[in-house]
């Protein structure tokens, strides 16, 4: 096992390499001039020039590709044009947001996703397997930012007197205080280094900090912010995880072992969860994998519509602006997560069947 995921490790850095170089290339292919994309139309050549030569835009593609390779071999990924930091501090500060909403959107839609597809695949040709699959498809077909605003308008607008009223964007309200995890507990980090950072991360994610610091009062709060933006993202997915898994549950429920199990008098509740369901779990597997990857890349529309300052939004600032250090370090970031991911789906399998184990 730690072979396969070594090799599977090595065999993904020149696919990561063949990613940043394809970015690097395409920011600086994209039309537009970088200048009077951030300092407006009516910058003079002038300022322009003296824009380019101090950003290092001036030099040859290859020597501004081999400096970012030298920055990015130091954990740096350069400065943002546009907001005049770091883009690994920018990346620190955004990516909590976006991995937070990502995760909400997945565990509601594996919440409610995988129980519907069971149900609709027992109850097969019944009303109850019409009606769930005529909602996944209308699930599947719904436009984020359709949803997103029509959720918006009903949650905050049209109930906004009775108890089911939530925010409509932000992700705390004002006056509620979020104090770090390394605050509670009383630890003492350096300034720099990668502890600190990690505890900086986590502290971002208000729900997962308010969880590690007993703050109820934050995570009411954090949660309701969140019910909408995760909804909104999490409907596709969860039409998706529905879909699979009712079809992987015919699939198994179809084979001899299931039928066995049944004549031999177990019960069928049992045959159901404990055989079936669980054979059928590889494609589900794979299915939300890669549905958390595209949740990560994919969340632009519903951090723009809920004010949420996240690395999708961030990203298509960046990527009006042409500031190329945020495109191109979050892109990688975002390759990066989708590695992983496959990674631990592939590494899944062999704990799901052991046949794949003996492969």
């Amino acid at each position: 096992m730690i072979q396969y995921i070594l090799r599977r490790f090595f065999a993904s850095i020149p696919v990561l390499f063949g990613i940043l170089l394809v970015t690097f290339a395409l920011t600086r292919l994209i039309p537009g001039d970088p200048c009077r994309a951030i300092l407006g139309e009516k910058a003079t050549d002038e300022v322009c020039d003296r824009f380019i030569k101090e950003k290092g835009l001036d030099k040859p593609i290859l020597t501004q590709f081999g400096i970012y390779l030298t920055e990015m071999s130091r954990g740096e990924f350069g400065q943002s044009f546009r907001f005049g930091m770091p883009v690994t501090r920018l990346l620190a500060e955004r990516l909590p947001t976006t991995v937070e909403l990502s995760f909400s959107a997945l565990i509601l839609s594996m919440i409610v996703g995988i129980p519907l597809g069971i149900i609709s695949a027992v109850k097969h040709n019944s009303w109850v397997d019409v009606i769930t699959m005529v909602w996944a498809n209308i699930g599947v077909s719904m436009p984020v930012f359709w949803l997103g605003l029509m959720l918006a308008y009903v949650f905050s607008l049209l109930l906004k007197d009775t108890p089911f009223w939530l925010p409509p964007s932000g992700r705390i309200s004002p006056g509620i205080s979020s104090p770090s995890v390394a605050e509670v507990w009383g630890l003492t980090l350096p300034e720099t280094g990668f502890v600190t950072g990690f505890f900086d991360f986590i502290s971002r994610m208000n729900i997962l900090n308010a969880l590690l610091t007993a703050n109820w009062k934050l995570f009411k709060d954090a949660v309701q912010h969140m019910i909408l933006p995760a909804v909104a993202l999490g409907t596709i997915p969860m039409a998706l995880i529905a879909r699979m898994a009712r079809s992987s549950m015919l699939d198994v429920l179809g084979q001899d072992y299931i039928r066995t199990a049944r004549a031999k008098g177990l019960a069928y509740r049992n045959v159901v969860l404990k055989h079936a369901f669980r054979n059928s779990l590889l494609p589900l597997v794979t299915v939300i994998g890669l549905s958390l990857g595209s949740l990560l890349g994919g969340a632009v529309l519903t951090e723009t519509i809920f004010g949420l300052s996240g690395v999708g939004r961030t990203l298509y600032e960046a990527i009006t602006a042409r500031d190329y250090g945020i495109v191109q370090a979050f892109t990688i970031v975002i390759a990066v997560f989708f590695v992983v991911l496959n990674l631990i789906v592939d590494i899944s399998y062999a704990y799901l069947d052991p046949r794949i184990r003996l492969n």
